[in-house]
This record gives C-alpha cells, structure tokens and sequence, in this order.
C-alpha cells in the first residue's frame, strides 16, 4: 500500500514531526511506501535540497531498519529556470523524485503560484521542456477565498472562508492552461473535496492538435482523504475543533458522504491521507492547518474493507493506480491489516452508502 501524499516536516520543523518518526508510523500503519509533499522549510525547490532531504530519509530508514520506499516531489515556482532544475531533477532521481507540485493557492509554507499568468508559465514551460510526469497540484483560487470570514473563535468558519468555488475554479483554471499549452504530462487533483470540482475534472475534454495529428486527451486524476471523506464542518463546533483545521477545509453535509461513494464507484483514483503534523500550540496561537492522517489511514482501509469494497478495488485506490500514473514499480507486499496501528472504529461512517462497488 502507498500513501502518495504525505508532509513529513523535520529540519527547522523537527518540534512537529520528523523523518525517522514519520516513516516509522508510515510503516507500522502497514504502508509499503510514501510520497513526500515539498513545502519543507526550507523547500525541496533546489536539487541541493532534494538531494539532502532524500539522504535524510535513507538515514532515517536505515536506523529505523525497515524497507520502506520514500519518494518526494520537487516543489516549483514561478521562475522558468527554478522549473527546469526541478525537471532537471525528476529526470536524474526518478523514481525517488516522484513528480511535480504546484500550490495555485497559498497553504502551509506559503509557496503558492496564483497569478494566472505565473500557473500558466508553470504549464508552458513543463510543455517546452517535455516534462511527461505527475504534476500534483492544490486547487484553492486564491481570489475566491474570502479570510474576512473566518473568525477563530468559530473554527467551523474556515469552510466559509475557503468556499467550495475556490476548489471548483482552480480545477477549471489547471485544466484550460494544461490544455491551452499541450502538457504532456497527468495533472493531478491533491485532495479534492467537492462533488463539482469532480465533476468538472471528469469531464471529458481534448487538447487542441493540428488537422493532421490525432487529438490528445489530457491525463487528469484526483486523490481523497479519509478526513474529506468521513468528517464534516459541523464537527469542528466543538472546543477541539481547531485541531480539525486543514486545507482544503472540511465540507458541510452531505459533500463527505458523495465523495466517498465517489471514491467506492471509481470516480476517484486513489486515497491519500495529506498526513500533516502540528503542534496543539500552533493550532491554537497560529491556526496551523494539517491533520496527521497517517495514523488513521489503516482503519479506514479496514473500514472499507467491512463495508464490502471489493479486494480489487482496495488494490487499486492504495497501490495500483498509484504505480500505473507515476509509472512507478513498488511491490504491494504489505495487505490491509498488517499494521500495528488498526483498530475497530467506534461509529459506522459507513451507513451513508448504500452499496460498496
């Protein structure tokens, strides 16, 4: 089983996380591998801090003795020539540098690209340099987010503040620039939240070719998070409800519950848990927002696993699919359940389906 998306902090952020104890729950929820997010401090935009950040990890893999594979995304920029050492970089340490992200809308370690016209440089530039890999990108239109709303004593208000539209329309913003400058690579939807962002991403759309050359469809797949799958607004009412903080936020009913039919009816490529640490004292003095996934990730397999989803389609949304887009070959040694951090949940998320697919 993989976890493609995953923020293993460390380095000036070691008070929150670091590498050697995020593999290791990586292994012990039963994972056979994971994908690290860029936005470290400092970054992973530089193929000096690639290189440091991936013999980190084999140093934190090796003490902790375990066959765990760690792959990382090079993170981009608005700079054409930042943009082709991180191509620069994929193509030299594939498969350990993974793919690409952009953030097209500000989150934790504020690294985002929102101008229209920066996004569209991000896509022309991947175009001219032949960049055919996984290009992971977080959708949130900066524009439409509306910080005026949110008011910390109300943490629910974070999903006002980071509207459903944002999502919808940074899908549509990713989709007409890969399109318009022929990106030849997958572009990928991290944790998407909303039916209609979903919606739009599967809609069926072709890149411009000339009358002589066959039209070529944009590879396009999305991810989802057991939070944005079985945890809504509403819940972060209560006194703890700073510690639900995350980006995208949670959605109010019933989007949790549609997008996880989604996941178990295979509009959903695979699950990835955007497992991100904080301290509580960040949570409270700095409104940190990232949930710690990883931990969680076993039981929701297993939860799915009870609640009829096929063998085959729990193949396919932790490890399958994965390997196929990344054009990675990781072994699929380690089954639902070997783990030692499963257990029985203590409410059915489940009883909103009204059958596994």
């Amino acid at each position: 089983m993989i976890d493609p998306h995953v923020h293993l902090r460390d380095w000036s952020q070691s008070g929150k996380e670091t590498l050697r104890h995020g593999l290791s729950v990586a292994w012990r929820a039963g994972l056979d591998a994971v994908f690290e997010m860029p936005n470290t401090d400092p970054p992973l935009t530089t193929r000096d801090a690639i290189q440091r950040r991936l013999a980190d990890a084999d140093a934190a893999l090796a003490a902790l003795k375990v066959p765990l594979f760690h792959g990382l995304y090079a993170g981009l920029t608005a700079s054409a020539a930042q943009i082709e050492e991180a191509v620069g970089a994929w193509r030299a340490l594939f498969p350990r540098v993974v793919g690409l992200k952009m953030y097209a809308g500000h989150s934790t370690g504020q690294m985002g690209i929102v101008e229209g016209e920066s996004q569209a440089l991000v896509y022309q530039t991947l175009a001219k340099l032949g960049y055919t890999g996984v290009l992971a990108v977080h959708c949130e239109k900066q524009e439409l987010l509306r910080p005026a709303d949110w008011d910390p004593g109300r943490p629910a208000s974070h999903a006002r503040a980071r509207p459903p539209a944002a999502e919808v329309a940074s899908v549509n913003d990713q989709k007409e620039l890969a399109l318009a400058a022929h990106f030849a690579g997958t572009l990928h939807v991290c944790h998407i939240s909303t039916p209609w962002a979903l919606d739009l991403l599967r809609e069926r759309h072709r890149q411009p070719a000339p009358d002589t050359a066959p039209a070529q469809a944009l590879r396009v797949t999305c991810g989802l998070t057991p939070h944005h799958a079985l945890l809504d607004a509403g819940m972060m009412e209560g006194t703890d409800g700073l510690l639900l903080l995350t980006n995208p936020p949670l959605r109010p009913p019933p989007m949790p519950s549609l997008m996880l039919e989604r996941l178990c009816d295979g509009s959903i490529d695979w699950i990835e848990t955007d497992h991100a640490p904080h301290t509580r004292e960040d949570k409270a003095q700095s409104f940190a927002c990232g949930i710690p996934g990883l931990p969680y990730y076993p039981r929701f397999i297993a939860a799915l696993a009870k609640a009829g989803v096929a063998a085959r389609r729990i193949d396919e949304i932790t490890h399958d699919a994965i390997c196929r887009t990344f054009g990675v070959k990781i072994e699929n040694r380690r089954r639902p359940g070997d783990t030692e951090l499963a257990g029985e949940y203590e409410f059915d998320p489940f009883a909103i389906l009204t059958r596994a697919s």
